[in-house]
């Protein structure tokens, strides 16, 4: 059984490495941006925006360069940091290119960009030839995932020629820092490594997070996104040109120049876009490298963590700690003395839910200081080890269910049953009744004259007879919550205090007290069937009943293919020798002698009288018997 969550987890490692569970942990990432608080807007960085109504005022797309010319120009002259095109202008456009030429000149801050291809085969588009010849080109590149989300994004990124090439949210990032002395080098902890400041941008590989074999070339980083609710100060082109826009807005910042039109369908889908009912809305490309921007800059200048991801080993812990934690929950819940089995699957239920509650809670906790985790990995781990633990449990009990009833169904009631079953640990182990040493009350019975009424009966009729006696007293002696061990003839051997033992003395007692009882009931039944046989023709018999307390041994004897919970030991030799003592029978039908073992135990319940100390048949010391006469009638018996 400990074997469970050891196999639960292995296996659900290696079904984590086919891919299996990558959707499910980009949504559950992606769930987490967006339950995380509302993060202030980066004033640092300006989209001016190209909209659908933009296009509509210059009256075609793509805009004019010369409209193009006098936005930058306008932009120029509130002295931003840089300005970043994310506009691909690799030809003319309308009228105005020489404008434009001589503007993309007298602006060394401003960056253009072009698109790199993926491979051999994939398309780039060029970027302005002033700008490639003086430098100022960066990849505009966006990654998709394979459900077309944007949850990576490029520092750096190689072109067919073998070009490296920054992004675009790189470059800008790069311009602005600079001014305040902070320039790139290699990480201390690992020179492959892009240190900014104090921020280490760990490269993202193909097997990262969630991640199986995804594509990995260039220098990536996982994205780390500003809520939403107006992140950054947004513009339009139109009202740039129309001076509607405040003096100096854009002054000591970074500008992002790029389309927002639906019609241009420059737009993607993040983890802030996912929504349960319809479609998911979108953001546009340019806003996306300005996150990327503020990203890089508030790792740089205020510490806002970068998502960094644990190593294969420490994610593989984790996964078997949690697949410990479900096995361990169930198992415990449902091993505890006492507790039904269905009670203790609700109770498993409960106590895991709230187990996994807390681990998405810590996993919320860690993703706010910057780790991805695998949640849903570890969410399945603990269910999955916990109903394997549960349908182990199940097959386990089903099996000692059958072992118990099959050796006691017949011979107690339903309520000893129960109570049997309930405590069933106390006496199982490894799927046997071990033998274990207690005290308890043996009640042996047997019929005077027994020999000549067989021998005065024919076969069937005897049967019959002794079946009606033995099925009165089988009875009375389950009402009283004893346990018939064996029938031997005529004889009844049936235990009290088995197979859950009394521990304490008022237990005992209590169990002595019930032994004698069943004697006297049985005395009384026995009168009834003697006057049901006298009408009926058949012969009437007397009854000796023998009873002791002390120490036996309990447990299961026999084979593979039968065994038998009985009870040894002296104390069940004394009962029997009780019963025999003195064949004859005098003032009554039944006579019930007792040991001075169960007498002290009665206390002042029961009439009793001392018949002496006698040599019972095969022991060398005399015992003190007693004789049990009737019982006091009080309000309250135990």
């Amino acid at each position: 059984m400990l074997a469970i969550a050891p196999c639960v987890a292995v296996i659900l490692i290696l079904l984590r490495l086919t891919g299996a569970f990558q959707l499910l942990e980009w949504a559950a990432i992606d769930w987490f941006f967006r339950l995380r608080p509302l993060e202030p807007p980066d004033d640092r960085i300006v989209i001016v925006a190209i909209t659908e109504s933009d296009i509509q005022t210059a009256g075609q797309w793509p805009i004019p360069d010369r409209t193009i010319a006098q936005l930058l120009d306008r932009l120029k002259q509130q002295q931003p940091k840089a300005i970043g095109f994310d506009i691909y202008r690799d030809l003319s456009v309308g009228e105005g290119h020489q404008e434009l030429i001589e503007i993309f000149k007298n602006t060394p801050n401003l960056i253009g960009v072009q698109l790199v291809g993926s491979d051999e085969n994939g398309i780039e588009v060029n970027p302005p030839p002033l700008l490639h010849d003086r430098d100022r080109v960066a990849a505009s590149n966006l990654i998709l995932d394979n459900d077309g989300k944007v949850r990576r994004g490029l520092l750096f990124a190689e072109t067919q020629n073998g070009d490296i090439l920054p992004s675009i949210a790189l470059n800008l990032a790069l311009i602005y820092l600079e001014d305040r002395g902070i320039e790139p080098e290699n990480a201390t902890d690992n020179p492959e490594y892009l240190q900014l400041n104090q921020a280490v941008f760990e490269r993202w590989r193909s097997n990262d997070g969630s991640y199986i074999k995804a594509d990995d070339r260039g220098y990536q980083i996982f994205l780390n996104y500003r809520k939403p609710k107006k992140p950054f100060l947004k513009v339009s082109m139109t009202d740039v040109l129309t001076n509607q826009v405040p003096d100096n807005f854009a002054r000591d910042r970074i500008i992002l120049i790029g389309s927002t039109a639906l019609s241009i369908q420059d737009y993607f889908i993040t983890p802030y876009d996912s929504n349960l009912l319809g479609l998911p809305s979108r953001t546009s490309g340019v806003e996306i490298h300005a996150n990327i921007t503020s990203q890089i800059l508030s790792a740089a200048l205020d510490d806002r963590p970068l998502i960094k991801s644990w190593t294969d080993e420490i994610e593989n812990l984790w996964i078997f700690f949690w697949a410990a934690i479900g096995f361990s929950l169930a198992s415990w819940q449902n091993y505890l003395p006492g507790k039904k089995f269905y009670y203790s699957i609700f109770q498993t239920t409960v106590t895991l839910f709230l187990s996994l509650t807390f681990l998405v809670g810590i996993s919320f906790f860690i993703f706010l200081q910057g780790w991805w985790i695998p949640l849903v990995p570890a969410l399945s781990s603990s269910i999955v080890s916990a109903i394997a633990a549960i349908g182990y449990i199940a097959t386990v009990e089903s099996k000692d269910r059958e072992i118990i009833m099959n050796l006691f169904e017949r011979n107690v009631t339903d309520k000893v049953a129960e109570n049997i079953w309930e405590n069933r640990y106390q006496i199982l182990e490894d799927g046997q009744i071990h033998g274990q040493e207690i005290t308890a009350t043996i009640l042996f019975t047997d019929l005077k004259g027994f020999t000549s009424i067989a021998e005065g009966m024919e076969a069937r009729e005897l049967m019959s007879w002794l079946n009606d006696y033995m099925k009165v007293m089988a009875q009375v002696v389950l009402e009283y919550n004893g346990i018939i061990d064996k029938f031997i003839g005529d004889s009844i051997m049936a235990v009290f205090g088995i197979p859950i033992p009394s521990k304490t003395a008022e237990g005992i007692a209590r169990d002595a007290r019930q032994a004698v009882r069943c004697a006297l009931a049985m005395e009384k039944a026995l009168q009834s069937l003697n006057e049901q046989w006298e009408n009926q023709g058949k012969p009437s018999v007397l009854m000796r009943v023998g009873i002791t307390t002390g120490t036996v041994v309990v447990g299961s004897l026999g084979s593979d293919r039968r065994q038998d919970y009985t009870v040894i030991g002296d104390t069940v030799n004394i009962a029997s020798r009780l019963e025999s003592f003195d064949k004859s029978i005098e003032g009554g039908i039944c006579r019930i002698l007792i040991s001075e073992q169960t007498q002290k135990l009665l206390s002042d319940r029961f009439q009793t009288q001392f018949i002496g100390k006698v040599f019972l048949k095969g022991r060398k010391e005399p015992m003190q018997v007693y004789r049990v006469l009737r019982e006091f009638h009080s309000r309250h018996k135990n």
